[in-house]
């Protein structure tokens, strides 16, 4: 995964106390499919695909890290960590890299589930 100065920056100025989770969740979400791209907005790192996909919220909290999904309630399937009952946002937390590890497959899921929502003609173009 090629590093982005843009998101290596945040990294560098927000100092979160979870970067290592953090980092393991961007990986798998980045490898999931290749058409999501990575941007900072309203000061935090965020994943989109025909819109904002998914926003770490709560950087500074030291106990787990939490990925909300901006429009999860149109996610199609079942996921067994996807949390939420709105008619939004969902969330998925991780408490440390393992468990990013062993969500990854859940979470990568997750992802095509998104991405397959819109034709890849009509999503956003995976910068290079």
């Amino acid at each position: 995964m090629k590093a982005s100065p843009e998101i290596e920056r945040w990294f560098v100025e927000k100092k979160p106390p979870t970067e290592a989770t953090i980092r393991k969740v961007r990986e798998v979400i980045l490898r999931a499919d290749r058409r999501i791209t990575e941007f900072v907005k309203y000061g935090t790192l965020t994943f989109g695909y025909d819109g904002d996909f998914a926003t770490f919220v709560q950087v500074s909290n030291r106990k787990q890290v939490s990925l909300m999904f901006n429009r999860g309630a149109r996610i199609p399937g079942k996921f067994a960590h996807l949390e939420g009952t709105g008619p939004s946002a969902r969330f998925m937390r991780f408490a440390d890299p393992a468990e990013a590890q062993a969500r990854s497959a859940e979470l990568g899921k997750i992802v095509v589930a998104w991405c397959s929502l819109t034709p890849a003609e009509r999503g956003s173009a995976k910068k290079a």
